[in-house]
């Protein structure tokens, strides 16, 4: 765990859950004593768009209704914010661990396995919640479309009046954190390695390669020489010869 962790966590739920938007249509009615050009409408984080009311004019006199806008998405929403704070909290609390205990966290096999199965079920959880997320946001985009919003007002229905959009909503801040819940999926998926590796499961393994290594280069170097086996090969032969040194057969030398 490092600081870009921590900041892009931090990224990801402050533009998410710190996110209002403004979308304006203009109703201009026939009377135009009721008319209204320029009708705001406000919604923000968690967006439960159907509980997000506005009062239109109806067009008939000075007469004005109200309207919901549709859909509720705070289940992605909060799902994903949530997940970045938690994942907030335990690269903080890791930061502390890694600088401040890094003895004791290495000399407890237990720690570094805690470690590693967070970290893969953290780097899930981004992949779902930003996957999650990115779908619900756009369906807010649809919901609040102001296109979308003049279908919701009577008055707009009737020819003799005209509505139009006059502000669309601004989603640069949502975007960016749909981006970045993607990087942090990333750089989790990155830590795994570098947090496996302080497992016993990698220590274990490195341990049992190199025994085995070690294993085989002694029975390498313990298969003996025969060098009689060079009669096979090269002719030679340390088997005892009928002829001795002086060149004559020894029998011969005997009858002398």
């Amino acid at each position: 765990m490092d600081t870009a962790d921590q900041l892009f966590a931090i990224f990801a739920f402050a533009t998410c859950g710190g996110y209002s938007g403004q979308l304006r249509v203009s109703v201009d009615c026939m009377e135009k004593a009721s008319s209204n050009l320029s009708l705001g409408i406000d919604f923000a984080y968690p967006f439960r768009l159907y509980q997000v009311s506005f009062e239109a004019p109806a067009c008939e006199g000075m007469r004005r209704e109200r309207f919901f806008l549709d859909g509720d998405y705070s289940s992605s929403a909060e799902f994903f914010v949530t997940i970045a704070v938690f994942a907030f909290l335990y690269s903080l609390v890791a930061t502390v661990v890694y600088i401040f205990f890094l003895n004791k966290y290495r000399e407890n096999s237990r720690g570094p396995l805690i470690d590693f199965v967070v970290t893969v079920v953290f780097s899930f959880m981004w992949l779902v919640s930003s996957s999650a997320w990115a779908k619900a946001l756009s369906d807010v985009k649809t919901a609040t479309d102001p296109e979308e919003v003049q279908l919701l007002i009577s008055a707009c229905k009737d020819q003799t009046n005209r509505c139009s959009s006059v502000q669309d909503p601004r989603w640069s801040g949502l975007n960016t954190s749909v981006a970045f819940g993607f990087l942090n999926f990333v750089l989790w998926a990155g830590n795994i390695w570098f947090v496996f590796k302080e497992t016993g499961w990698h220590k274990g393994g490195s341990r049992f390669a190199g025994g085995a290594s070690e294993k085989q280069a002694g029975t390498f170097n313990q298969q003996p020489y025969n060098q009689g086996s060079l009669d096979q090969q090269g002719g030679f032969s340390n088997q005892p010869s009928e002829y001795s040194q002086v060149g004559g057969p020894t029998s011969y030398s005997n009858q002398m």
